[in-house]
């Protein structure tokens, strides 16, 4: 299959969820520790917030490499479907509320069925050559990255007619792109391409993984993932709460600064990827995102003692440059690790690593930013620079050039 082949619908329906993906994503955060305040005192505030994103992503850990392996036996599009709707009626729930049981099976819900990344990058390694995928994952970080821009702004502007109306405009959204799914996605998986059983080995996490950590290169990938996505995890989980402690800023505030996160990707995806991918390896692109991201996490610490929101900002510019730098470079090289009836199955897997690092990042961080508020940017330093030793170990995969 070559670019001129691509089926429309295919394209079309791809960057419509990865678009959908991000601004449900991000609709919601600004409002998170005001959506707990209301049950919890202020002094456990931080905690419940950092809980609940644990709980989301205790459940992505199990659920991943079950959706994954599913996509790789039934296809990518019920695999989708399932779980956009899955993302509406979490949603709906934590929306309801009413009270803080009942936020956590929001959560929960949501994150047994939050596959739709994994089959997603799945559904595009089946439409493009390993010689574009980079590329074409470039974009999709770049089309997350507009979703991940506006949702905030949204999400906060919408807070102001309350605090759950921007979770039912996120159900809302993911079931709009399931209708259109339903009707106008074409299935991108052969079924001679599919795996021919489901063993329940492949819907046990600890045994997928297992399975991947046999092969050296992929279990040095998903190591130096894991390692970056520990503090990232916790990070994202805290970052409205650390805001609000350490500079009073309100939901539009915070929705603003997720905004600048979102543009940030736009542009790298757009004038940056481009060029380092003419004079760079998909390898010594994901270090330099990653050396962007440490040295955005040194700057988050001084911001942090010396209570400057500037820095704070820049900061976040830094770290938001590497993340959006490292994660078409990465998957472009996990992607290009495995053939194709694997896909699923690899990127579930890595779905799912980054799903246990958001589970550790959150529980662990969490209990240490009672002691201090540097918490956040003390992992990312130690995190990452792990992440880089091991990182040079990995053997850049060949791909064909025509």
């Amino acid at each position: 299959m070559n670019k001129a082949t691509l089926n429309p619908h295919a394209v079309i329906f791809g960057f419509i969820s990865v678009f959908l993906t991000g601004l449900g994503l991000t609709i919601v955060t600004p409002v998170l520790p005001f959506m707990v305040a209301p049950y919890v005192s202020t002094s456990h505030q931080a905690t419940v917030v950092t809980l609940l994103a644990a709980a989301y992503a205790a459940a992505l850990f199990v659920a991943a490499p079950v959706l994954g392996a599913l996509s790789d036996r039934f296809g990518r599009k019920p695999v989708l479907l399932l779980s956009l709707v899955g993302a509406a009626v979490g949603y709906v729930i934590f929306g309801i509320g009413g009270s803080l049981w009942l936020l956590f099976i929001g959560r929960v819900i949501d994150g047994l069925t939050g596959g739709e990344i994994a089959a997603l990058f799945a559904y595009f390694a089946d439409i493009t050559p390993p010689q574009q995928r980079t590329r074409y994952f470039g974009w999709i970080s770049a089309v997350v990255g507009i979703g991940t821009a506006l949702g905030p702004v949204i999400g906060g502007f919408l807070a102001a007619f309350g605090n759950s109306v921007p979770f039912f405009v996120g159900a809302a959204i993911s079931l709009l792109n399931a209708v259109y799914g339903f009707f106008f996605m074409p299935e991108t998986l052969d079924p001679a391409k599919r795996s021919f059983a489901i063993r329940l080995s492949h819907l046990n996490p600890f045994s997928q993984l297992h399975g991947l950590f046999l092969l050296p290169n992929v279990k040095r990938l998903l190591l130096a993932g894991f390692l970056l996505w520990l503090p990232n995890g916790l990070l994202q989980a805290i970052f409205a709460q650390l805001s609000l402690d350490s500079f009073s800023w309100q939901p539009a505030v915070i929705g603003l600064m997720f905004a600048m996160i979102g543009i940030m990707d736009i542009l790298v995806q757009t004038f940056v990827m481009p060029s380092l991918l003419r004079v760079l390896n998909d390898k010594q692109i994901t270090r330099l995102g990653m050396l962007s991201e440490i040295s955005g996490y040194l700057l988050l610490l001084l911001s942090i003692s010396g209570k400057s929101p500037l820095l704070y900002i820049v900061g976040m510019i830094l770290f938001s440059f590497g993340d959006a730098v490292f994660g078409p470079a990465y998957n472009g090289l996990l992607s290009k690790s495995a053939n194709q009836a694997q896909q699923g199955q690899l990127l579930g897997g890595a779905q799912s690593i980054q799903a246990l690092a958001r589970v550790a990042g959150p529980l662990l961080g969490g209990q240490l930013y009672l002691f201090s508020h540097a918490t956040p940017a003390l992992m990312g330093i130690l995190g990452i620079g792990t992440a880089l030793f091991v990182l040079k170990t990995v053997v850049p995969p060949r791909v064909p050039t025509n």
